[in-house]
């Protein structure tokens, strides 16, 4: 076996370079998965653009699809040579927060300002690949605690079919489950990038009878519809807030999810609530928000604001992978454009500045 790799990593602000590595030593506990697709989410954009710090020299990316090449001797129930995905986030389910029913937060705590070289905190969580330590964009790709992380990739689902179940799927489907929603509650998506787009299939699927999309670009809010959408609003052609109150009829939606990361979709988020209603926010914030007296009703309006990292874990990733097989949905729509690694640099350009109709890429080393 070689004993070097291709890997994507972080150089600097705003360089991301693909560099050889060593194949990483696999531990007891550990699997080296030799990666056949991963893609570029907007959290390695903010990376990428110095807005979320990691290391230098660390490997990027965190959404693997691949091959077992190397178990270690304590990994049980797995072989090499078979097909597996790993959540992005991956927890070992030993910590306190993973056995108080939130292993995404495993391990989590927040490194002060100025110990990371960041504005503020940066929370770490189960968030390992890409983050604290080498991710998905290489060649091979070190998965720790693999027993509880490896999900086998049920026989005919594509690489493709099941790439989005690492992070984007996870993420989104996470956002209506923290939304609240019941049968025939109607929820508002605001943003229709990848998560936005799961977050819409995932409200369809718990129950919703009225979901609108929120987006400003038509091609998003077309794909919106195939997705479960029944009403779509192009920001930049109307008052959403108010065609909203409108669509419900002054009552607000039962619940909102937020999968942008501004301080206005946040906002109109929490408008168009109906009192005792849910806010969901799945995006990644880069600057303080500010919570409107008006909109929060003073505090008196029994609103509800829950925020989530993408769930990990096999048993997480084996739920997913189920639905998809099921052809409920079919996510393999939003892979718009395939690279090789090699050519991640370019990927990243066409990906950060959201051209060519991208959705996602298919990076295959």
């Amino acid at each position: 076996m070689a004993t070097m790799m291709k890997a994507a990593v972080f150089v600097e602000k705003n360089r991301i370079e693909v560099v050889d590595k060593p194949i990483p030593d696999v531990g007891p506990n550990d699997a080296l998965i030799r990666i056949t697709t991963t893609t570029i989410c907007g959290t390695d954009v903010h990376i990428l653009k110095g807005e979320y710090p990691v290391a230098k020299g660390l490997t990027i990316g965190h959404e693997p699809v691949g091959v077992i090449e190397k178990l270690g001797n304590a990994v049980q129930g797995y072989t090499e040579g078979q097909r597996v995905i790993a959540g992005a986030i991956c927890p070992n389910f030993n910590s306190y927060a993973a056995q108080d029913g939130a292993p995404s937060q495993d391990g989590s705590y927040l490194i002060p300002q100025g110990l990371c070289g960041c504005h503020g905190f940066k929370a770490t969580a189960g968030w390992r690949f890409g983050n604290l330590i080498d991710g998905t964009q290489a060649e091979y790709v070190l998965v720790p605690d693999a027993q509880a992380n490896l999900a086998p990739i049920p026989d005919g689902l594509s690489d493709e079919q099941v790439l989005m179940c690492p992070d984007i799927m996870s993420t989104g489907f996470k956002g209506a489950e923290n939304a609240n929603i019941r049968i025939g509650d109607t929820v508002v998506v605001f943003a229709q990038g990848p998560i936005g787009l799961c977050a819409t299939a995932g409200a369809r699927l718990l129950g919703a009878s009225t979901i609108i999309a929120v987006d400003g670009n038509d091609h998003r809010l077309d794909i919106a519809k195939k997705m479960g959408a029944d009403l779509t609003l192009n920001f930049k052609n109307c008052d959403v807030v108010d065609e909203i109150m409108k669509i419900t009829g002054g009552r607000g939606v039962d619940s909102s999810i937020e999968a942008l990361g501004t301080q206005s979709t946040f906002e109109a988020a929490l408008r168009v609530l109906k009192p005792g209603g849910t806010l969901s926010s799945l995006g990644v914030y880069s600057s303080d928000l500010t919570i409107p007296l008006s909109a929060f009703a003073a505090g008196l309006g029994d609103h509800r604001i829950n925020t989530a990292l993408c769930p990990g874990g096999k048993e997480r990733m084996r739920r997913l992978m189920n639905v998809v097989a099921s052809g409920r949905i079919d996510l393999g729509l939003m892979v718009t454009h395939q690279f090789k690694l090699d050519d991640i640099v370019a990927a990243y350009e066409l990906f950060a500045n959201q051209r060519d109709g991208v959705l996602k890429v298919a990076i295959k080393p």
